[in-house]
C-alpha cells in the first residue's frame, strides 16, 4: 500500500473516532440532563395517578414532614418524636391547650418587650445552647466571638457578641435578628420557633456573661473557693 493511501486511510479512521467519541460524550451529557431534569409534578397540578386527580399527597399519619419546631432535636431533625416524651416538664410556659403562651412573641402582646419574657431556668439555656450550636455556631462559634467555621471559609465574620455594643443591646433586638436578619445574615423565623429564639437569646446572654463576669457575680461559695485557690 502506498504511503500516501495509507496515511489517509489512518486519517478516516481518526475522523471515525472522533465522531464516535463527540457521539459518546453527547449521550453522557443528555444523561445527566435526565438526572438534573427529572419528571415531577408542579405545585397544584392534576394526575391521573390518584383518584381525588391531585398530585399533591397528604401527610402519612404520625410523619414528620421536615425539620421543624420541638421535633427537631437535632440539625437534621432525624431525632424525630420519640425523644420528645423524654422531656419531663415543658421548658415554655404553655396554657390549658399545650400551646406556648402568646405573650412570648413581642410583635403581638408586648411589642415594646425589651426582656426576655421567659423565666431564665438551667433546661431554658441547655435549650438555647442545642439551638445555638446548630443554627448560630457556624458563623458566630460556640464561643460567640464571631470566629465559626464558615467565616474562617469565607463567609462575612459576624460581630463578636462581646463587645460593648452587643451587651449593652436589648434583648428584642437579638430576638429581632434572628426574626428578621440583619446585613448578610437571612433570616431564621422558618427554622427557629419563637420560644427557641428567646432561648438563644438566653444562652447568648449566659456567654456574655461567661466573658465579662467580675468575682462579685459569683455565688458566696463559688466566690469563696476561688479566693482559696489564690487565683
Amino acid at each position: 500500500m502506498p504511503a500516501q493511501v495509507h496515511i489517509e486511510v489512518i486519517g478516516m479512521y481518526m475522523r471515525i473516532t472522533a465522531v464516535c467519541a463527540a457521539l459518546l460524550l453527547c449521550g453522557c451529557e443528555k444523561a445527566m440532563q435526565d438526572m438534573y431534569n427529572q419528571p415531577k409534578y408542579k405545585p397544584l397540578a392534576t394526575s391521573t395517578l390518584w383518584r381525588n386527580g391531585q398530585s399533591a399527597r397528604p401527610d402519612e399519619p404520625a410523619t414528620i414532614a421536615r425539620s421543624a419546631g420541638a421535633s427537631a432535636a437535632t440539625s437534621s431533625g432525624r431525632l424525630g418524636e420519640e425523644a420528645l416524651p423524654e422531656r419531663a416538664a415543658p421548658i415554655y410556659p404553655i396554657d390549658e391547650s399545650g400551646h406556648v403562651k402568646a405573650d412570648l412573641l413581642p410583635q403581638s402582646a408586648r411589642p415594646d418587650s425589651q426582656v426576655n419574657p421567659l423565666p431564665v431556668t438551667m433546661e431554658l439555656l441547655k435549650r438555647g445552647q442545642e439551638r445555638f450550636n446548630i443554627y448560630c455556631s457556624p458563623c458566630h462559634s460556640e464561643a460567640g466571638d464571631g470566629d465559626g467555621m464558615v467565616a474562617r471559609r469565607g463567609f462575612p465574620h459576624p460581630p463578636t457578641y462581646h463587645s460593648d455594643k452587643l451587651r449593652k443591646a436589648p434583648d428584642s433586638h437579638i430576638y429581632g435578628v434572628i426574626t428578621n436578619g440583619y446585613g448578610v445574615m437571612y433570616s431564621y423565623a422558618d427554622r427557629v420557633d419563637p420560644p427557641d429564639r428567646w432561648a438563644i437569646v438566653a444562652y447568648i446572654r449566659a456567654l456574655q456573661l461567661s466573658q465579662h463576669a467580675s468575682a462579685a457575680d459569683m455565688p458566696a461559695e463559688a466566690r469563696s473557693a476561688l479566693e482559696k485557690s489564690g487565683k
